[in-house]
C-alpha cells in the first residue's frame, strides 16, 4: 500500500453541486454556458422527470438506458447524439446512464470507434461537448469518476474505458431524486457506494489522500443506510448515501476496486443481476477473505459499520453478512436465480479481470473465486 511519498493524481469534476433542491441549477449553469441544444441519456422512469434540471434551448432525450447495458444500447445512444448535435450531453440517471453519457460525450464527432478506446488513456482529446452528470441513486458514484463500463454480449465481458476526457464539466447532486427509490434497490446501491470505499481502503494501491475519503463513505453509509431503507423520504439519511457514493466516486479514479467488483461482475454480465445486488451479495465473503492481509483496515471498516472489535475472519463475515441481510438484500446466488453449473465459468470469467484482481490486497486464485461463489450459492 502507498505511502505519503508515493505520487497520486486525483481529479475531481470542475463544479460540484450538492444539496436537496439543486437540480435546477444545472438549467442555470447551462444557461450561463450559452449551450442551446442538449441531449439528455437516461432511462425510461427518468426520462419523465427531466423538467426538473430547468434545462434551457433545445432538449433531446434518450430514455432507453437499460441496466448493465451492452455495446448495442450504446450504439443507440451514439445515433442520438449525433442526430442531436448536442452541444452539451447530460447524464441523468444511475450508473448505466452517466456511463453512456461518458462515452457519448468522448465518441460523438470522433474518429475513434469504442474498440479504438478500451482500457485506460486512449481516448483522443479534446472532447467536442460539455458533459453534465445527474445522478439518480446512491451507490455508483459514476458522477465523479473517469471510467465507464458496457458489456460485450459476445464475450459477456466489461468493456472498460478510462480517460481523463470523461471527468463531468458539472456535478448535480440532488438527493430528493433518490427519495422515490425502492428499499431493496435503496439497500443495493448503498452497499455498492460502501464496497468503493471499502475496496479502494484495503486495496494495494490504497493511498493516504484517499483513505480519508473512504473511511468517511463507509462510516456515512453505516450511520445512514437502515435508516433510508425505512424511511425513503428522510432527507437526511438520503443526503448522507449520496455524499457516500460521492466520495466512493473520488476513491475511484486514483486507486479503483479490487476483488469484490471482479467477483460481482459476471452476476451482472452472465445472469442480468443488478450491479449493487451483486455486490452486496459478494461483499462479506471478499472483505472476510482479506481479512489476515489487512487487519487493521478491516477493523476500521467493522467499526464504521457499528461492529466494534470484529477482527477475525468469521466475525468479519457474520457482521458483514447481517448488515447485508438486515437491509433486505438478498445474500444467495440460488436465490438470484443463479444456475449451480454455471459457477465455475463465472469463476472464470472473473479470474480473467486482471485491472481489479491485481489490486486486491489477498491474491485470488481462480480456485479461491469458485469456492466464494459455492459459499454464496
Amino acid at each position: 500500500m502507498a505511502s505519503l511519498e508515493t505520487p497520486i493524481t486525483i481529479v475531481r469534476p470542475h463544479l460540484i453541486e450538492f444539496g436537496v433542491g439543486t437540480a435546477g441549477k444545472l438549467g442555470k449553469w447551462a444557461s450561463d454556458k450559452g449551450f442551446a441544444r442538449i441531449l439528455v441519456i437516461s432511462d425510461a422512469f427518468n426520462a419523465g422527470r427531466v423538467d426538473a434540471l430547468e434545462l434551457p434551448g433545445h432538449v433531446a432525450v434518450f430514455g432507453e438506458v437499460k441496466p448493465e447495458p451492452d455495446t448495442d444500447n450504446l450504439d443507440r445512444v451514439l445515433a442520438a447524439a449525433n442526430a442531436a448535435n448536442a452541444q452539451l450531453i447530460v447524464g441523468f440517471g444511475g450508473g448505466s446512464a452517466m456511463d453512456l453519457a461518458k462515452l457519448a460525450a468522448v465518441l460523438v464527432g470522433s474518429s475513434q470507434s469504442l474498440r479504438d478506446v478500451v482500457g485506460p488513456n486512449k481516448v483522443e482529446g479534446p472532447r467536442r461537448v460539455a458533459l453534465a452528470q445527474v445522478p439518480t441513486t446512491a451507490g455508483t458514484g459514476s458522477e465523479a469518476g473517469i471510467r465507464a463500463l458496457v458489456t460485450d454480449p459476445s464475450t459477456m465481458a466489461k468493456l472498460a474505458v478510462e480517460s481523463l476526457y470523461m471527468l463531468a464539466d458539472i456535478a448535480v447532486i440532488d438527493p430528493a431524486f433518490t427519495f422515490s427509490v425502492p428499499p431493496k434497490v435503496t439497500a443495493a446501491t448503498g452497499v455498492d457506494a460502501m464496497a468503493h470505499c471499502v475496496e479502494a481502503f484495503t486495496n494495494r494501491k490504497a493511498h493516504p489522500a484517499i483513505d480519508l475519503y473512504a473511511q468517511e463513505g463507509a462510516r456515512l453509509v453505516g450511520r445512514y443506510l437502515a435508516r433510508a431503507v425505512r424511511d425513503g423520504a428522510d432527507a437526511e439519511a438520503r443526503s448522507g448515501l449520496a455524499l457516500a457514493s460521492l466520495y466512493g466516486g473520488f476513491c475511484l479514479g486514483p486507486v479503483n476496486t479490487a476483488g469484490g467488483h471482479a467477483l460481482a461482475y459476471p452476476l451482472g454480465t452472465r445472469w442480468h443481476v443488478p450491479h449493487g445486488a451483486a455486490n452486496a451479495l459478494i461483499f462479506p465473503h471478499v472483505l472476510a477473505f482479506n481479512t489476515p492481509t489487512v487487519p487493521v483496515k478491516t477493523q476500521a471498516v467493522m467499526q464504521a459499520l457499528g461492529y466494534e472489535g470484529k477482527n477475525d475472519v468469521g466475525a468479519v463475515f457474520d457482521a458483514a453478512y447481517a448488515f447485508c441481510a438486515d437491509l433486505g438484500i438478498e445474500m444467495t446466488l440460488s436465490g438470484l436465480g443463479v444456475d449451480a453449473d454455471d459457477l465455475a465459468t463465472m469463476a472464470s470469467d472473473a479470474f480473467a479481470i486482471r485491472r481489479l484482481l491485481d489490486n486486491n490486497p489477498r491474491d485470488l486464485s481462480q480456485a479461491d473465486i469458485l469456492a466464494i461463489y459455492q459459499a454464496a450459492y
